[in-house]
């Protein structure tokens, strides 16, 4: 028999009729129908309908919500006019097409555009010269399988202090821009050296300077505010935990030998979300969070009860988070604005960037570590906050300490990588092999800079 989903909002309503826990129904769906069982946030959704007085078990029908000017009047039984005079006067609505949204160019990337055109000008003669119709463009594209909608169709009403839903907005994102233009597909070395022995003449595109180097690019500058900024972060933590540290030497052709492969539970397991905060010389209390986290429960749970009393401990704080949902919502950034705190701008996609992440990594391990490991939620929580409390403060200061260089590395990985490769390689090698490759490596990338 295949169960389909009223088959499984049936079992969720029983349980809670039974006046089951949400955790007790998810233990019971997994152990009797294993990864087909629903997912922990179903079963938290129909706890929530049934609490408001569900009984239905079918969805909900799709409701259209748009309403034209004229349905309003027809209902309302006043005319078109009084109708926009008061969306846009008197309700200050307007509306804005979110289709299309221009490259978001720093004034460094404009400059660097306004140079290679020059460049260019100055080639082909200001596009007097011959040689220019022998330029070959190329480029990919996605072709849809079905009508995009048009300009129209992608608008939306919006007050006239906001600005368009990101939920509606295209962005171009620095991943976007490099596959499309200056795509590490493109510029692979293996595709250079392919297109110069084919005797193809390279023309330049302008750079995109990705988020991250841009932002590395001035604190690496930086060497004593370190120790003003409080670093933040969520993880999370699961009974049965497995870090996935195994290691083991294969021969070539052992890829898939089944005796190197450990089985465990891969579906939904129960465990906490935590969130914490460091500081050079202090940190924050290990706070849980139940639920899942969203910009209201990140305000009114983490930020006015506990890190506006820890931040009231320190001098002159700069505070730092990621760029999750919650943190970079209209309501959160209007909350920091409020209480005057002041908000490290965080590349996005950066996790490596951030020491707090080590510190998250120490207590996994010693969890791992543990002669007795935690089988309840309440055992797992209490073994979290002994090992938040037992981190020595001074491996804390130490992940503050190396942020000038994390930081300048990830910009000079990128800018000077062979420079990178070298300092690396002077680990490894004596003195004479050393001073070799460091030599080989300063000569390319120097010639890289010619070319360039």
């Amino acid at each position: 028999m295949e169960l389909n989903r009223k088959h499984f909002r049936s079992i969720i309503y029983y349980n809670f009729q039974r006046q089951l826990s949400q955790q007790e129904c998810l233990a019971q769906l997994l152990s009797a129908f294993g990864n087909e069982a629903p997912h922990q946030s179903t079963i938290s959704r129909w706890y929530g309908e049934f609490k408001r007085g569900r009984v239905s078990l079918s969805d909900d029908p799709m409701v259209d919500r748009h309403v034209t000017y004229r349905e309003i009047g027809s209902s309302l039984k006043i005319s078109k006019t009084s109708i926009e005079k008061s969306v846009h006067e008197e309700l200050r609505v307007r509306k804005l097409v979110s289709r299309w949204i221009p490259h978001l160019l720093t004034e460094e990337q404009k400059a660097a555009r306004v140079n290679w055109c020059q460049k260019r000008l100055d080639r082909f003669n200001s596009g007097n010269s011959k040689n220019v119709y022998s330029i070959v463009s190329g480029d990919e594209s996605w072709i849809y399988c079905y009508e995009p909608e048009n300009k129209r169709q992608s608008a939306v009403w919006v007050i006239r202090s906001r600005s368009v839903s990101k939920k509606n907005q295209r962005i171009v994102t620095a991943d976007w821009y490099t596959t499309i233009y200056n795509a590490s597909s493109h510029t692979a070395q293996n595709t250079r050296q392919y297109l110069t022995e084919e005797n193809v003449e390279l023309l330049d595109h302008p750079p995109y300077k990705s988020p991250e180097e841009a932002w590395c690019r001035q604190p690496s500058l930086w060497d004593q505010e370190w120790n003003s900024i409080v670093f933040s972060d969520e993880s999370r933590f699961c009974l049965g935990m497995h870090d996935g540290r195994a290691r083991v030497r294969r021969r070539r052709g052992e890829r898939r030998n089944p005796q190197f492969f450990v089985e465990r539970h891969a579906h939904h397991t129960v465990g906490v979300m935590v969130w914490g905060a460091i500081a050079y010389g202090s940190r924050s209390p290990l706070i849980f969070i139940r639920g899942n986290m969203n910009a209201q429960r990140y305000i009114h749970k983490v930020l006015e009860p506990h890190l506006l009393p820890y931040l009231d401990t320190l001098a002159d704080p700069t505070f730092q988070q990621d760029n999750a949902r919650p943190h970079v919502s209209r309501v959160t950034i209007d909350f920091f604005q409020h209480n005057d705190v002041t908000l490290l701008p965080w590349p996005p996609k950066s996790p490596d960037l951030s020491p707090i992440e080590h510190v998250w990594d120490m207590m996994g391990r010693r969890l791992l570590h543990l002669q007795r490991p935690p089988q309840t939620l309440k055992a797992l929580r209490e073994e979290l906050v002994v090992a938040w409390n037992e981190i020595p403060q001074e491996d804390i200061d130490h992940l503050i300490r190396s942020m000038p260089r994390r930081v300048g590395e990830c910009y000079h990985i990128r800018v000077h990588p062979h420079i990178i490769k070298g300092q690396r390689a002077l680990k490894q090698c004596n003195h004479f092999e050393s001073f070799i490759i460091y030599l080989l490596c300063f000569i390319k990338d120097l010639y890289t800079i010619l070319l360039k």
